[in-house]
C-alpha cells in the first residue's frame, strides 16, 4: 500500500520540484525518518498571494458571486502593485494573464445574458458593473499579453486551459466558457469515476496530467532539476521529464489524428445526409400520424382531431411547438382534401391562438420567428375572408351552429379576427419594449410596423362593409394610435409649396393617398359621432390634439382641448390613458413655443416639469429613486405600460423650452417687482437653476443646456439682449435643440423676437428710475427693434400700470414720473401691512371669545386663553404698547423706531376692553395711507 500511494505521488509532484525536494523517489516512512511526508510542489514565494487570491476569484466564478468577485479582484491588483519588482525581473507569470483573459470574457458574457442579470440580487448585479469597468480598463495595461494568450489559444485551446503548472489551483485552466455550461450529466460521469480508484487508471490519469503539464511546463521542470543538489535525483528526473516529452509527443500526435479523422466524419454526414448523434441509438423524428391509414377524411373527422389536439392546450407537460406543427399539418390534409374555407378558417384561428400561447408569461415577448408565422398566418388569413364573402365570423355564434361543411348554406365560424389583430397589435408593442433602442435589431423589428398597419387598414375594409360599429370604432382606434405621433413631411412639404427634386419623386407624391390630417380627421369624427363608450373618445380625443400640436396647428388644438373638458376629469382614467394625456399636453405646449405663445406653452408645460417626474409621466422609463416604492410586481406592471423608444419625446428639449418660456415670463417680472416683499414665483424649477448657478463657486462658460439658460437669464436681467441671443442660440444649442423641430428657422427668428421685447421690458424696469426721459428712437437702435413695436410695447406697460410714465408724441419721448416709493415710504408701507395683520389677528381672537368656531377653548376652562390674569395683564400691556406705537408713528417720529416698537413685544390677544382700539386702528391706517398717497 506505501509502495502504490508513494508511486502515485511521484508521479503527480517530481516535474515542479524546487532546489529543496529534488528526488522524484519517495523515502518510506521508518524510525529513523518518522516525520517524513511525499515531497510536494511548491510555490515561488513572491506568487504565493497572487495565487491564493486567483484560486478565490476561480471560485467565486463558479458560484457567480460578483460580490466576491469584485473584493478579491482589488486585493489581486494591490498584491499585483507589491511585486512590481519582481515583475520586471521575470515579467507577468501566464497565470495572471490568463486570469485576466478569463474573467473579462466571463464578465462579458455575463452582462450579455439579460435573463440572468434580472435573476441577480441588487449587490451581484452592481458588482458586475462595477467589476466590468474595472477589468476593462485594467486590461489596458495588458492588451499585447492577452492578445498574445488568446491567439494561442485559437490556435491551440489546451496549451493553457489544460496546464496549471504556475500554480496549484486545479481550477485554474477554467475558461470562461466554461463556468457558465452546464454541467454533464452525472451518468457519464460515473464510470470514469469508479475507475479512478483502480491502480491503472490512477496511474494513467496521473501520467496524462503530467504530460499536459510538462507539454507547457517542461522548461521550468528541467531548470529545477538542474539545479538539485543530489545527482541521481536530478538524473532520474531528467530521464523522465526526456521520456514524458516523447509520450506526450505521441499522444498529441494521436490527438491530431483523431481531430483529422472527426473532421472526416462530419464532412461525410454533410455530403452523404447523415446525422451525427452524442450516443445511443439516434432518435428518428417522424411526423405524427394523424389519421390511421384507410380512414376517410372528412369534415367531421378533421373536427374530432382538431378538437383532440385543443383538448391538450394549457395542460402541464403539453409541447406548445408540437401543437402548432400539429396544427399546421391539420390545416394542410384539409387543404389537400377540400374540405372547405370553414374548416380551414377554424383551424388558422386555433394556429394563430396557440403562437400567442407559445409564453405563457405576459411580460414576455414573441420570438422572431414566431412572430414571422403570426404575421403570415393573420395576412392568410385576411385573404380567405377577402376571396369568400360567403363566411360568417364572430363571437356571438355558438359552436353547436357553427356550419363548417360545404353546403348550400354560407359557412359560420366561432372567431373574432379584431381580437387577433388587437393581440398582434399588442405583441409588436411588447416586441418594441424589449429590444435595446440603440441597436439595429431595433430598426429591423420597427420595419415590421408597415405590415402590421397594412393588416390593420385590411381590417378597417372588411369590418366597415361586415362588422358592427363598435368594431368599426375599435379598428379605428388601432388605426390612429399608429398614425397620431407622425409627422407628415411630405404634407409639409406640399403646404410650404416644396415639390420633389426628381420627376419619379414627384409622381410618388401624386400617386399618394391623403394626407394623415385628413385620415386623422374622418377617423376621429366617427368614433365621436358613434363610439358608446368613454374611453375610446377619450383617446380618439387626445390622439386627434396631439397630430393637430405636431404639425403647428395651434388653434385648432386648443379649442379641442379646451372643447373636450377632459382635464376636468382626467384623474379618473386607467394609467395608460393618463400617459396619453400627459403626451398631448407636453406637445400642445411645445406647439405653444413654436407659434410664441410663451404663456401658453409655460402653462401647459407646468405641472409635468414642476412634478420632477417628467420621464415617468410621460411613460418613458422609471426613476430609480422610486424602486423601492413598488414591489417586483408593480414594477412589471408599469414597465408594460412603457411607450416604444420610436414613440419618445425629446426629454431635453421639453425642459429647454420650458426653461425658456419661464425666462421670458420671470425675468421682466423679477425686475418689476424688485422691491415687492410679497412677491411669487412663477416658476419654482427656473428659481432652483438660478439658485444652483449662484452657488457655484467657479463661473466658466456654460456647458450644459440648464446653464445655457442660466447664463442667458443673468444677461437678460441685465437688459444685454445680444449676450442673451448668444447664449440660447449657438452651434451647441441648434445641435441640441433647436435643429429637432421641423421648421427651425422660424423657430430661431421668434426666439430672437421675443429676447428682444422681453429684454426691453426688463431694461425699463430696470432703469427707469436713472431716467427722467428717453427716447424710443434710442431704444429702437438699443434693441434693434422697429419704432412700432417698441411703442407697442411701452403703450402696454402704461395702460397696464406697469410703468409709470407717459408718452410725448411729436418728439417720440418716454417721459418718467418719479412715483417710485423712498426706502421710508417702503417702511412704511411694510409697517401698514403689519399693522393690518394685527387687526386681522385681534379680529379673529375676538370671534373665538364669542364662540363664533363652536367654543372650543371652552373645553379646557384652567388653562390657554382663559387663564383670566394673564390675560387681562397682557390686554392692558397691548393697550399701552399699541398707543406707543401710534403716538411715535403719527406724532414725527421714526418709522425705524416705530417699527422695533411693534416687533420688541409680542402683542398677545385683547379682551372686550379693546374692541375700540381695534377699530381706531383701522382708521390710523387709512389715515396714514391716504397721507402717503397725498
Amino acid at each position: 500500500h506505501d509502495s502504490r500511494t508513494h508511486t502515485n505521488h511521484d508521479s503527480r509532484t517530481h516535474t515542479t520540484t524546487t532546489p529543496e525536494h529534488t528526488s522524484p523517489i519517495s523515502r518510506p516512512h521508518t524510525a529513523e525518518n518518522p516525520a517524513h511526508t511525499p515531497p510536494t510542489r511548491q510555490k515561488h514565494t513572491p506568487f504565493e498571494e497572487l495565487t491564493n487570491l486567483i484560486k478565490t476569484i476561480r471560485n467565486a466564478m463558479k458560484i457567480r458571486d460578483m460580490a466576491k468577485c469584485l473584493e478579491e479582484f482589488e486585493q489581486l491588483c494591490r498584491a499585483f502593485l507589491k511585486s512590481k519588482t519582481i515583475m520586471d525581473k521575470e515579467g507577468v507569470p501566464q497565470f495572471y494573464i490568463r486570469l485576466l483573459a478569463d474573467l473579462e470574457d466571463y464578465l462579458n458574457q455575463l452582462w450579455e445574458d439579460k435573463e440572468g442579470k434580472k435573476k441577480m440580487n441588487k449587490n451581484n448585479a452592481k458588482a458586475l458593473s462595477t467589476l466590468r469597468q474595472k477589468i476593462r480598463k485594467y486590461n489596458k495595461d495588458f492588451e499585447t499579453e492577452i492578445a498574445s494568450y488568446k491567439e494561442v489559444q485559437s490556435c491551440s485551446p489546451d496549451a493553457f486551459t489544460s496546464s496549471s503548472g504556475s500554480d496549484d489551483d486545479d481550477d485554474e485552466g477554467i475558461t470562461a466558457k466554461s463556468l457558465l455550461k452546464k454541467k454533464p450529466q452525472e451518468e457519464e460521469k460515473k464510470a470514469p469515476e469508479a475507475s479512478k480508484f483502480l491502480k491503472g487508471a490512477a496511474d494513467e490519469e496521473s501520467e496524462s496530467e503530467d504530460d499536459e503539464e510538462s507539454e507547457d511546463w517542461g522548461s521550468d521542470s528541467v531548470d529545477s532539476g538542474s539545479e538539485s543538489e543530489d545527482n541521481e535525483g536530478a538524473a532520474a528526473s531528467l530521464a523522465v521529464v526526456f521520456l514524458k516529452k516523447y509520450d506526450s509527443r505521441r499522444k498529441k500526435h494521436k490527438k491530431k489524428e483523431r481531430l483529422e479523422e472527426e473532421a472526416d466524419e462530419e464532412a461525410e454526414a454533410e455530403e452523404g445526409g447523415w446525422e451525427k448523434v452524442k450516443g445511443g441509438a439516434p432518435m428518428v423524428k417522424e411526423k405524427p400520424k394523424m389519421f390511421a391509414k384507410g380512414t376517410e377524411i372528412n369534415s367531421a373527422v378533421v373536427v374530432k382531431k382538431l378538437t383532440e389536439i385543443l383538448q391538450a392546450r394549457g395542460k402541464k407537460g403539453t409541447d406548445r411547438a408540437a401543437q402548432i406543427e400539429l396544427l399546421h399539418a391539420l390545416a394542410g390534409i384539409s387543404n389537400e382534401n377540400n374540405l372547405g374555407e370553414g374548416i380551414l378558417i377554424k383551424i388558422k384561428f386555433n394556429i394563430i391562438a396557440s403562437l400567442y400561447d407559445y409564453n405563457p408569461n405576459l411580460a414576455a415577448f414573441m420570438k422572431p420567428d414566431m412572430w414571422k408565422k403570426c404575421l403570415e398566418c393573420i395576412d392568410e388569413l385576411m385573404d380567405i375572408l377577402f376571396a369568400n364573402s360567403n363566411i360568417f365570423i364572430g363571437e356571438n355564434i355558438a359552436e353547436d351552429s357553427e356550419n363548417l361543411a360545404i353546403s348550400d348554406q354560407p359557412f359560420r365560424v366561432r372567431g373574432c379576427i379584431l381580437t387577433l389583430v388587437e393581440r398582434m397589435d399588442e405583441e409588436f408593442t411588447k416586441i418594441m419594449q424589449n429590444t435595446d433602442p440603440h441597436s439595429q435589431e431595433y430598426v429591423d423589428n420597427l420595419k415590421d410596423e408597415g405590415r402590421v398597419c397594412g393588416i390593420i387598414d385590411r381590417l378597417l375594409q372588411y369590418l366597415e362593409t361586415k362588422g358592427s360599429t363598435e368594431e368599426v370604432c375599435r379598428v379605428y382606434l388601432r388605426r390612429i394610435m399608429h398614425t397620431y405621433y407622425k409627422f407628415d413631411y411630405k404634407a409639409h412639404r406640399r403646404s410650404l409649396g416644396l415639390q420633389g427634386e426628381t420627376k419619379s419623386e414627384q409622381d410618388q407624391e401624386e400617386s399618394e393617398g391623403e394626407d394623415s390630417a385628413v385620415i386623422m380627421d374622418r377617423l376621429c369624427k366617427f368614433i365621436y359621432a358613434k363610439d358608446r363608450t368613454d374611453r375610446i373618445r377619450t383617446c380618439a380625443i387626445l390622439c386627434h390634439i396631439y397630430h393637430h400640436a405636431l404639425h403647428s396647428r395651434w388653434f385648432q388644438a386648443r379649442d379641442l382641448m379646451l372643447m373636450s373638458h377632459l382635464q376636468d376629469n382626467i384623474q379618473h382614467a386607467d394609467p395608460p390613458v393618463q400617459i396619453l394625456y400627459n403626451r398631448t399636453m407636453v406637445q400642445l405646449g411645445i406647439c405653444a413655443f413654436r407659434q410664441g405663445m410663451i404663456k401658453d406653452a409655460h402653462n401647459a408645460l407646468l405641472d409635468i416639469q414642476s412634478s420632477g417626474r417628467a420621464k415617468e409621466l410621460l411613460g418613458q422609463g422609471l426613476l430609480m429613486r422610486n424602486m423601492q416604492e413598488r414591489n417586483a410586481e408593480q414594477e412589471k406592471i408599469e414597465k408594460r405600460r412603457q411607450v416604444p423608444f420610436h414613440m419618445h419625446i425629446n426629454l431635453e428639449l421639453l425642459e429647454c423650452v420650458y426653461l425658456v418660456s419661464a425666462m421670458l415670463l420671470e425675468i421682466p417680472y423679477m425686475a418689476a417687482h424688485e422691491f415687492d416683499a410679497r412677491r411669487r414665483m412663477i416658476s419654482k424649477q427656473f428659481h432652483h437653476q438660478l439658485r444652483v448657478g449662484e452657488r457655484q463657486p467657479l463661473l466658466g462658460p456654460p456647458e450644459s443646456m440648464r446653464e445655457h439658460v442660466v447664463a442667458a437669464s443673468k444677461a437678460m436681467k441685465m437688459g444685454d439682449w445680444r449676450t442673451c441671443h448668444s447664449f440660447i442660440i449657438n452651434e451647441k444649442m441648434n445641435s441640441k435643440v433647436w435643429d429637432l423641430f421641423p421648421e427651425t428657422q422660424c423657430v430661431r427668428e421668434m426666439l430672437v423676437r421675443k429676447i428682444q421685447e422681453e429684454s426691453l421690458r426688463t431694461y425699463l424696469f430696470t432703469y427707469s428710475s436713472v431716467y427722467d426721459s428717453i427716447s424710443m428712437e434710442t431704444l429702437s437702435e438699443m434693441f434693434e427693434l422697429d419704432l412700432p413695436t417698441v411703442h407697442s410695447i411701452i403703450s402696454k406697460m402704461i395702460i397696464n400700470e406697469e410703468l409709470m410714465a407717459s408718452l410725448d408724441q411729436p418728439t417720440q419721448t418716454v417721459v418718467m414720473h418719479r412715483t417710485e416709493p423712498t426706502s421710508l415710504q417702503n417702511m412704511a408701507l411694510q409697517l401698514a401691512e403689519k399693522l393690518g395683520g394685527l387687526v386681522e389677528n385681534n379680529e379673529r381672537v375676538f370671534d373665538l371669545k364669542q364662540g363664533v368656531y363652536g367654543g372650543y377653548f371652552n373645553r379646557d376652562q384652567r388653562g390657554g386663553y382663559q387663564q383670566k390674569q394673564g390675560y387681562h395683564r397682557g390686554g392692558y400691556e397691548h393697550l399701552s404698547v399699541t398707543s406707543k406705537l401710534l403716538f411715535t408713528l403719527f406724532c414725527g417720529g421714526s418709522s425705524q423706531n416705530a417699527l422695533s416698537l411693534s416687533s420688541s413685544k409680542q402683542l398677545p390677544s385683547v379682551d372686550m376692553k379693546s374692541v375700540f382700539l381695534v377699530w381706531l386702528v383701522k382708521l390710523n391706517v387709512c389715515v396714514f395711507l391716504c397721507l402717503w398717497l397725498l
